[in-house]
This record gives C-alpha cells, sequence and structure tokens, in this order.
C-alpha cells in the first residue's frame, strides 16, 4: 500500500476518513466507531479543547481508564494543535503528580481515579452523537511539523523519569512508516494491550490509523493472562498484536501447554522489548500460523526502529533486531565514527524520526542526542541518538542485539560482554536460561547460574547448587570450544529461577547470596508443617507457597507476605496462575485479578480450597 507522507500526522487520518468513511476505526466492547464518526466526534473535542487554551506547543493531558477514550483524546489533542500526555494509572500518586506540575498541560481529559483535579470529559464523552448531532466542526488551527505531538516518560528505574517530545513530522512519519513495513490494509484490526502511558501505545494506534485499519480497544487496562489474551484475540478477529518479549513468551508457553494455536484472523504478533532467544521464536515459527515481527527501538527515535520479518534460519544464534525503517538511519559507531559490518560497536540512531529530545532537561538532551560528525551542523538529519546499546551488521544486512555498553566487565584485562557467555550456555541443550557475572568478591573470575531445561533436576526454589564433576565439565568443555579461556565461567550453579528485581532486572545479588548459603535451608516459620493425613487445607498452601517462591525468586517468602510488595508485576502473575492451573483444577478459573483480591499465599490457597 502506497503511504505518502501528507502535511502533517493528521493528513493521514483525513485521507483514511475520505477513504474509508463508513469502515470501523476504533472497535469497543459496546460498540463500533468509524471514520466518519469518530472524525465528527473529535472535531467536537477539538473545539472543546481550543476553548480551553490548547494550542500549537501546548500539551492536553489525558487520564482516562477507558483506552478508546484515551485513542480520541489523542485525535482531539492534535487537531487543537496541541500535543498530548498519557498519564499512566499504575503509577503512586506522588509520581504522578510530579508528571502533571512537570508537563504542566493546559487542560486535562479523564475520570480516571488518576486524574487531576479539574479533569473533565467533554460532551459526547459517551462517545455521541448527543441531541442535535456531534456539535462544532474542527476548529481553523495552523500547526507545523516541528510542534509537539505528545510528551511521553520513561520508567525511570535508573532515576527521574525522563519526558520524551516527539514532534508531528516524525509522528507522521512513522506511522507511515510502520504501516507501510507491516503491510497494514483497510482490513486489519490490531488490538491495544499496551499500558496507556507506555510508548507502544504510539504504535497500536497511529499506524492502523495511517492504513485505514481499525484499533480494537478493551473496556478497560487490566492485564491480560495468556488465556485471557487468546480469547480476546479470537472474539475481536484481530489481526496484529503487540506483545513485550516476555509476554509473548507466556502467551507461547500458553498455547503449547494447551495444544492451541493461534486464532485464525491473526496473521501477525509483533514482538519486542528484550533480547529473543532464538530457540522459542524457531519454535513459534514452525508451530503457529500467525506470523512474527521482532523490533527495537527507543522512546527517544519515536517508539520502533528496526523490524525483522523474515524466518529465523536454522543455523541463526541470535534474532536479528531487522532492518531500518523508511525514514530512519542505523549506524554502529566505536568512539563515534561507524565501524565495517560485522564488527561490534554502539548502535546510533538517526533521521528524522528523532525526538526533539528531553522535556525541560537540556544537559540530557545533549548527552543523549549527540551531532553526526559526519554531516554539517543544522537540521534533524544532523543528529544521532546514542543508544546505550552495543549491536553489529551482519553479512545480509540485518542488525544484530549484542548486549549493553553499561553491562561490560573487565576480566583479566579484558572486556567482555557477559551476554556472549550467556549465549553459548543457552545453546546447550541442558540449558533453558543463563545469567553470567564476575566473582561478588574479586571480579578476577566468571560466576554462571543456570536454569536447567529438565525440571526435574531443578533444585528447590531459593537454592544454588554448585556443580562438580561431569555435570561441571558437561557444560565447561563446549563454552572452552569456543571462547577464550578467560571467557569461560569457572564457578557454575544450577537455580531453579532466575529471581528479578522491583524493575524487572536479574537480580544478581540475591543469586550471590543464594550461593553463600548451604543448600536445603528453610525458614521455618515461613513455611508450614509437612501436611497432615487427609489435612486438604495444608497441602494446597504449602504448594501454593512453593509456587509463590518460585515465581517470585524470593525463598523466605511466607505465607502471608503480599505477592506485589515482592516484585509481583502482570506477567509473573500469569506465571504463576498457570502453575497454579496445572495442579489445582479449581484453579481453572483464576484470573490475574484475583491476586489483587488474595495477593497472599495464604488468601490464595484459601480460595483454591473453596472451591
Amino acid at each position: 500500500m502506497s503511504t505518502a507522507i501528507e502535511a502533517d500526522v493528521l493528513g493521514l487520518w483525513d485521507r483514511s476518513v475520505r477513504a474509508h468513511a463508513a469502515a470501523p476505526a476504533l472497535v469497543t466492547p459496546d460498540r463500533v466507531l468509524t471514520y466518519r464518526d469518530a472524525d465528527r466526534l473529535t472535531d467536537a473535542w477539538a473545539a472543546d479543547l481550543v476553548g480551553r487554551g490548547a494550542v500549537p506547543g501546548r500539551l492536553v493531558g489525558l487520564a482516562f481508564t477507558d483506552p478508546a477514550r484515551t485513542v480520541l483524546g489523542m485525535l482531539a489533542a492534535l487537531k487543537a494543535g496541541a500535543g498530548f500526555t498519557v498519564l499512566d494509572d499504575r503509577l503512586p500518586a506522588a509520581a504522578r503528580a510530579e508528571l502533571v506540575r512537570r508537563t504542566a498541560a493546559v487542560v486535562w481529559l479523564g475520570d480516571g481515579h488518576h486524574a487531576p483535579d479539574g479533569a473533565h470529559v467533554p460532551a459526547d464523552g459517551g462517545y455521541g452523537p448527543p441531541d442535535g448531532g456531534y456539535g462544532p466542526t474542527r476548529p481553523a488551527v495552523v500547526a507545523t511539523g516541528a510542534d509537539v505531538a505528545y510528551v511521553l516518560f520513561t520508567s525511570g528505574s535508573t532515576g527521574r523519569p525522563k519526558g520524551t517530545v516527539v514532534e508531528r513530522d516524525a509522528l507522521g512519519r512513522f506511522a507511515a512508516a510502520v504501516a507501510e513495513r507491516l503491510e497494514l490494509t483497510p482490513g486489519d484490526r490490531w488490538l491495544q494491550v499496551a499500558s496507556l502511558g507506555f510508548d507502544v501505545l504510539i504504535e497500536e494506534v497511529f499506524p492502523a490509523l495511517a492504513a485505514g485499519a481499525a484499533v480494537v480497544c478493551r473496556a478497560d487496562t487490566a492485564a491480560l493472562d495468556a488465556e485471557e489474551l487468546h480469547t480476546a484475540l479470537a472474539r475481536t478477529g484481530t489481526t496484529v498484536v503487540e506483545l513485550s518479549t516476555q509476554y509473548w513468551l507466556e502467551y507461547a508457553r500458553w498455547l503449547d501447554g494447551s495444544g492451541a494455536s493461534t486464532p485464525d484472523a491473526l496473521r501477525l504478533v509483533v514482538v519486542g522489548g528484550e533480547r529473543m532467544d532464538p530457540r522459542p521464536y524457531r519454535a513459534w515459527q514452525a508451530r503457529q500460523s500467525a506470523a512474527l515481527a521482532h523490533v527495537y527501538g527507543l522512546t527517544e527515535c519515536t517508539v520502533s526502529s528496526t523490524f525483522y520479518t523474515g524466518r529465523l534460519p536454522a543455523d541463526a544464534e541470535e534474532v536479528p533486531l531487522g532492518t531500518a525503517l523508511r525514514d530512519v538511519e542505523i549506524s554502529v559507531r566505536r568512539d563515534g565514527r561507524p565501524v565495517p559490518d560485522g564488527e561490534s560497536g554502539e548502535i546510533h540512531i538517526g533521521g528524522p524520526l528523532l525526538a526533539r529530545g528531553f522535556l525541560d532537561d537540556e544537559a540530557a538532551t545533549a548527552r543523549r542526542f549527540v551531532p553526526d560528525p559526519d554531516r554539517g551542523p543544522g537540521g534533524a538529519d544532523a543528529r544521532l541518538y546514542v543508544t546505550g546499546d552495543l549491536g553489529r551488521i551482519d553479512a545480509e544486512g540485518q542488525l544484530v542485539f549484542l548486549g549493553r555498553v553499561d553491562d561490560q566487565v573487565k576480566i583479566r584485562g579484558h572486556r567482555l560482554e557477559p551476554a556472549r557467555v550467556e549465549r553459548a550456555l543457552c545453546e546447550l541443550a541442558q540449558v533453558d536460561q543463563a545469567v553470567v557475572f564476575p566473582d561478588p568478591e574479586t571480579a578476577t573470575a566468571l560466576w554462571a547460574f543456570t536454569v536447567p531445561a529438565d525440571a526435574a533436576v531443578a533444585p528447590l526454589p531459593g537454592e544454588a547448587v554448585r556443580l562438580t564433576g561431569a555435570e561441571r565439565d558437561a557444560l565447561v568443555a563446549p563454552l572452552a570450544a569456543q571462547l577464550p579461556d578467560w571467557a569461560v565461567p569457572r564457578v557454575l550453579y544450577r537455580v531453579a529461577v532466575l529471581p528479578k528485581s522491583p524493575h524487572g532486572k536479574i537480580d544478581k545479588r540475591l543469586l550471590a547470596a543464594w550461593a553463600a548459603r548451604p543448600a536445603a535451608t528453610r525458614d521455618p516459620v515461613a513455611d508450614p508443617a509437612p501436611a497432615a493425613a487427609g489435612d486438604e487445607q495444608a497441602e494446597p498452601l504449602r504448594t501454593v507457597l512453593e509456587f509463590f517462591r518460585e515465581v517470585l525468586g524470593a525463598p523466605a517468602l511466607g505465607p502471608d507476605d503480599n505477592f506485589f510488595d515482592h516484585g509481583g508485576q502482570s506477567l509473573l502473575a500469569m506465571r504463576l496462575l498457570t502453575r497454579l492451573r496445572g495442579s489445582f483444577p479449581a484453579a481453572t478459573g483464576l484470573r490475574a485479578s484475583a491476586l489483587f483480591a488474595s495477593p497472599t499465599p495464604r488468601l490464595l490457597a484459601e480460595a483454591v480450597a473453596a472451591d
């Protein structure tokens, strides 16, 4: 399909309205809004916003828990000439208040529990039309491609969240380029599943609307577990969905475990966010009809920059990040200069899809958005974004991810990316997952912690069993055959799970603590006594507690400890429920939302036993 850029991101919308007026633009559980209806409704909302001070260069804040009204609000803000920002309802109240202050939005739309004081819902907020029609027509506003389209915030896991300012020209170019790369058509339906404060929302909405396709919206923002996702995909006739790497892995596990296939209508699953293991990627391509697109990008570069849509070769050691979208320039550099294809370096992104910079943070903008030494000054094309990611361009011209710059370690004078060793370990049939880091005491040798492919040989959760003799040699010998001596781990442990911090990173300190203590230790207070014969209540608690400890990587977790206070989140909740359903028939009907009502092992065991 042709997706040539028009004057503004709204040019793409207007083209879809003209060509597909009666086609669905937004599909909700309650109704379908055609392009004509959505256009008239957002015209009226835009007039309301202009009347409240929305102008080019200012922001409109959105605080709905309804994804459909969030999409309508984004369109209305752009029609008013303003940009938009979306307030994430998952943030603590203090963090929300800080972002409201920093964005200085001229007006807030929304009725969610997280909406700031003074927020309102425009007339027709129930999707209209009201008596007498939709009301005012679109206001006559002139906005340029250099005006702000939106501001979204990074997670801030390493400090203060950064607000990324993306301009209207970048948004329009991005929407057209993704629609082109994924071959979106008016017959497509893209299911919106990302958190509303996450930049993937942009990718779920604007490319689909640029192609005249439909955005399928859920009733709220509650996380779907794998089974609920599958049901939603089938029920709505979704053709395209985007999932984080871990979310996709949970869905793939559920499909395999239930013997199910992707719904007939689903043609494409877009996956990204973390390094992708080639084994589950190949397994999916062998078993499932829906194709995969592996993506790479950053908020600062307008969501995704590269896509890999090919079939992974049998001998591929990595799933490539793919090739650049139109209007995106990818280079791998060392000391600021491009390196030849095949050599490793830091990934840099250039081109007109780069963000303007960080909101009210000139110092951070200058550090990450740097001049391109190979171009003259001036213009968006004269800048590069320094990603902090390591990569290389392979023989087929595909970008390959190699790790993070700040993941590099020095072992006996040699620089090493641990991901290199982790990949080699994971290629072994007996290893499912692995993490490698220097020993905490001297940092002169590598430690490796592996999760076995055969769960039957895994130790108890919270234990790290040091490998010796033939077991150790079976892992070390293949590594020694392909890696330099200094890069081969000499101390190896087997664990049941790689524990995660609250930010989702592997908790290496906890792994080291497991390794430092004797195996088979147990907390006699937290661990209930062995179940007496016929005592069914004790047995559910014992099993449920073990599942909590395993999923959270918290061996000392007690029966009354809260799932969410120990790093629990939606993806881990899905994994926990999958384990429960495999052991307790009564857990079949449980959903992730059950953990909010029963967030401790004791309460959840009671819920299972009650059924």
